[in-house]
């Protein structure tokens, strides 16, 4: 039994842009789309969502973590490398993601982080849902396009 669940939707525009509807009151969609060749890159691809996804888990962990330890974050920038590698049947795959916080704080308070930094990539959900694999359920629904009546 799931604690909490939520729903996004994504709908076809043309080619292979799709935009995304968060389902959140007050959050814009997104326009996903693929790199050349397949798209035209007007947005970033799931591989690059996924990415900037384990960043912001473990950037927004680590500051919470600092805040709950009464260390001042004046700032933070978090850099992630996602490797790209093919599996044995020559398909791409996400083979390595790394990521690099770089909070701001004050020397004095540097020594007080130690806790911090042994804690919190535990408490991301998508970093360590991500390390131990995601059950993923797939079911396609194929609809058929209505087609108007012509002359009624």
């Amino acid at each position: 039994m799931s604690e909490q669940t939520f729903e996004i939707s994504l709908t076809l525009d043309e080619e292979f842009r799709f935009d995304v509807d968060f389902q959140q009151a007050g959050v814009p969609g997104l326009r996903m789309d693929e790199p050349e060749p397949l798209g035209d890159g007007e947005g970033p691809n799931a591989a690059r969502l996924l990415a900037a996804a384990v960043g912001n888990c473990l950037s927004s962990s680590a500051l919470f973590c600092l805040q709950k330890a009464r260390i001042p974050v004046m700032g933070m920038r978090t850099t992630v490398k996602t490797e790209m590698v093919r599996n044995e049947a020559g398909r791409l795959r996400i083979g390595r993601i790394e990521a690099e916080l770089h909070p701001e704080v004050p020397d004095a308070d540097r020594a007080k982080m130690a806790r911090c930094l042994d804690l919190f990539e535990d408490f991301c959900l998508v970093t360590e849902s991500v390390r131990g694999g995601i059950d993923v359920d797939v079911d396609v629904q194929v609809e058929t396009p209505k087609i108007e009546e012509v002359g009624s």
